[in-house]
């Protein structure tokens, strides 16, 4: 190759450099081009640049070594950058793209919960989903007095979660039904609003569950609505407290102790009475227990214990105490009712005096058959499914 010609090409390599500097960027055209040119001719060419325009130079440098460019035109301009760097004359660091990635809440997937005990407690299982798909598994008591009673659970596997419901399905007192994730979230949500109105706070453990909870939104109690009073049912109505989920409902003895105590006394007298005035004196001390035990907020308690119990007898098909439960829900609600006409809500209360009057006799524990908000021996615990055994156990 002769001089001349090396210095055109020279030239012509130079055209190209000042172009691209012009327009911050190579066409596939001009960066072919470049690659024609000899290597000696390009690297000495791309030196010079450098050198003359300094910091100017970057752009159009830092565009022939990328990815765009041929081998040879990569290296000549990396050994051009490398020679200003040594001048500290460096491009910009590239700024690292960030990659945000939003993660989703846990949401709801499944849920089970339990018939009310005669204390208005109920278990409630929840199993959340994560954004990867691992299961967490929530489990509570909740009371519709004094809110969340215990809380524990964590991550569980498809196939523990299965082993789980078919031991609590066998060892279980109470009815235990699958149901839509919101109506569970709706028992969790008005239980926090109790600890509210209260000035009350869940357990400590609940903390970590709380974010949980809140992802979903807010939530009301799944209630049904108030149906009028059947009253032939209603005169049925005490039927349901022979049925084994509800042995536990009646109103806490303790409440009625004065009540059973003047039962007991006139049991004990040995004045003789006519049978009409034993009667009279008994359906006053029934009509005292009723009152002290049924106060309007309680009586409105009871009836929606009473719809939630139509639901589960509905969800395990069994139509007519469903039917019998919703009557005797609409009588308590029914607050214009004088409850000595409530059949269901006499035979609590006698229930409660007799269970009273054993306690006072010392046959049974007042602690036996308290019936004060909290976890009973008819509600399934909330134990962690992840510690000890693994299983479920009843309290």
């Amino acid at each position: 190759m002769t001089g001349a010609s090396s210095s055109e090409e020279a030239v012509a390599c130079r055209q190209v450099l000042e172009a691209i500097a012009r327009t911050g960027d190579a066409s596939p055209d001009t960066l072919r081009a470049l690659a024609t040119t000899p290597a000696a001719v390009l690297d000495e060419t791309l030196t010079a640049f450098a050198s003359d325009r300094g910091a100017d130079a970057l752009p159009a440098l830092t565009a022939l070594a990328s990815d765009r460019a041929e081998r040879s035109v990569r290296r000549a301009a990396k050994r051009a950058l490398y020679r200003l760097a040594q001048r500290g004359i460096a491009p910009a660091p590239a700024q690292r793209r960030v990659v945000v990635v939003e993660r989703q809440p846990e949401r709801a997937v499944r849920a089970w919960i339990s018939a009310i005990d005669g204390s208005g407690s109920r278990a409630v299982w929840i199993v959340f989903e994560a954004a990867y798909g691992g299961l967490k598994l929530c489990s509570l008591i909740v009371n519709d007095e004094i809110g969340i009673v215990e809380v524990a659970g964590g991550d569980i596997t498809r196939k523990r979660l299965d082993r789980e419901l078919t031991a609590l399905r066998a060892e279980q007192k109470l009815p235990w039904v699958e149901t839509e994730p919101a109506r569970a979230l709706g028992l969790v949500a008005a239980a926090l609003t109790l600890h509210d109105e209260r000035g009350t706070s869940p357990p400590a453990d609940f903390a970590r569950w709380r974010p949980f909870f809140s992802a979903a939104g807010p939530l009301a109690a799944v209630d049904q609505a108030a149906a009028p009073v059947d009253e032939n049912l209603l005169e049925r109505s005490t039927a349901l407290l022979e049925l084994p989920e509800m042995m536990g409902w009646f109103i806490d003895p303790e409440s009625v102790q004065a009540e059973a105590l003047e039962v007991l006394q006139a049991r004990e007298s040995r004045l003789v009475v006519s049978d009409q005035i034993k009667s009279e004196r008994e359906e006053a001390i029934l009509a005292r227990a009723l009152e002290r035990g049924f106060p309007p907020d309680a009586r409105t308690r009871w009836a929606h214990r009473l719809r939630e119990m139509a639901w589960i007898f509905e969800a395990t098909g069994r139509p007519e105490p469903a039917r019998l439960a919703t009557s005797a829900a609409a009588g308590f609600a029914d607050l214009a009712r004088d409850l000595r006409r409530h059949p269901l809500a006499r035979a609590m209360a006698r229930r409660a005096l007799e269970l009273a009057g054993e306690v006072a006799l010392g046959r049974v524990s007042a602690a036996e058959v308290s019936r004060r908000p909290g976890p009973t021996r008819e509600t399934p615990t909330s134990a962690s499914p992840t510690a000890g055994s693994g299983r479920i156990a009843l309290a």
